[in-house]
């Protein structure tokens, strides 16, 4: 089952930048998510996503960077989630009524127990960060809120992404979408491994198939519409209104430019794309009759006369009997004269 109608289904990862457009904009933080929100609507985009934790639920004090520094350089993993933990239930609680009012889906990843309770009131699809793939109990109590999940990959093994299904499959019956994702900020393009996402849809085919990009935006997208292309229905990219801005993850967002560009791009794919089926297509009738070939007389040839190899080509237009049908033609005798370079009908044949 598919978790989202529309293929592919944008999201945004606002993530934590709104922090950083509101200093830049010199608004408060929930103006400048609100901001956000409106542009990745404007720009169609079909859901926004936050990050949901308290620093102290979520990382030791002591944990280090494995971020770009050059970018972030903050060096301790609590430091950065702490610098942004500073929204929490009812802040989202007001993001989500926002999204609706305005008609773009809310979501938001929690990376704590406490933020899976809350965003149960006003969310309808969880997502699983790449960070918590291996945290089963974790997992399981997503899955218990009896939602649909989406389980991001990166860093993971194929064993170790099947025992996040099974765990999520032993709470509930849910749907789940599985995402290809490379765990590395940035994502380097030939890091990208998109092939991955036809091995997951081979692996998971009762499950829908996704892709989580770390890239940076490439001039024409054509990472995520190569990901699309490949089978990912689900595409999920960090969203920013300034990817030169210092921070977590502007360097690799996507922008609303980005954006419009890569719907440029799905919309020219679904042109293109057409039906499966191998079939004849309306366009080609005239080609089909005239620039194949038919059964020709390379000779005057006399009535009574047998039809043999030697007095027979093939030539354009194909109006005539099919080259195809050759046998049906040799040994037939002419049931009149019929004069060089003359198109065989089965009507001059006895």
């Amino acid at each position: 089952m598919n978790i989202f109608n529309k293929k592919p289904f944008l999201i945004g990862e606002i993530g934590v930048n709104f922090y950083d457009i509101a200093k830049e904009e010199e608004i408060s933080d929930m103006e400048a998510a609100k901001l956000m929100i409106r542009e990745a609507k404007k720009c169609g985009i079909d859901a926004v996503k936050f990050q949901s934790y308290k620093a102290e639920n979520t990382v030791s004090k002591n944990s280090p960077a494995y971020w770009d520094l050059s970018e972030e350089p903050t060096t301790s993993q609590f430091e950065l989630f702490k610098k942004y933990d500073k929204f929490g239930e009812e802040e989202y609680r007001q993001l989500a009524d926002y999204c609706r009012e305005i008609g773009i889906m809310f979501l938001s990843t929690p990376f704590d127990f406490e933020s899976v309770d809350y965003l149960d009131e006003f969310m309808d699809v969880y997502k699983i960060s790449s960070s918590d793939l291996n945290n089963i109990p974790f997992i399981k109590y997503v899955a218990s809120k009896n939602k649909p999940i989406i389980l991001s990959t990166g860093g993971s093994t194929l064993n170790e992404i099947k025992q996040a299904v099974r765990a999520i499959e032993e709470v509930s019956t849910v749907d789940i979408a599985i995402m290809h994702c490379i765990f590395s900020y940035p994502t380097n393009y030939e890091d990208a491994n998109l092939l991955m996402i036809k091995d997951l849809a081979e692996n998971f085919p009762e499950y829908e198939i996704g892709y989580s990009d770390h890239t940076k935006p490439d001039l024409n997208m054509f990472v995520l519409t190569t990901a699309y292309s490949y089978g990912a229905d689900i595409i999920e990219k960090h969203f920013t209104l300034d990817k030169s801005l210092k921070g977590n993850d502007h360097y690799h967002s996507m922008d609303p430019n980005d954006v419009l560009i890569f719907r440029t791009n799905i919309s020219f794919l679904s042109k293109i794309r057409g039906m499966k089926n191998k079939q004849p297509l309306i366009c080609e009738s005239s080609a089909r009759r005239e620039a194949r070939r038919s059964i020709v007389v390379n000779k005057d040839v006399k009535k009574g006369e047998v039809i043999t190899e030697e007095i027979i080509t093939f030539k354009r237009p194909g109006s005539g009997i099919s080259p195809a049908r050759i046998d049906e033609v040799l040994g037939k005798k002419a049931v009149e004269d019929i004069p060089e370079d003359t198109l065989l009908d089965f009507d001059m044949l006895s």
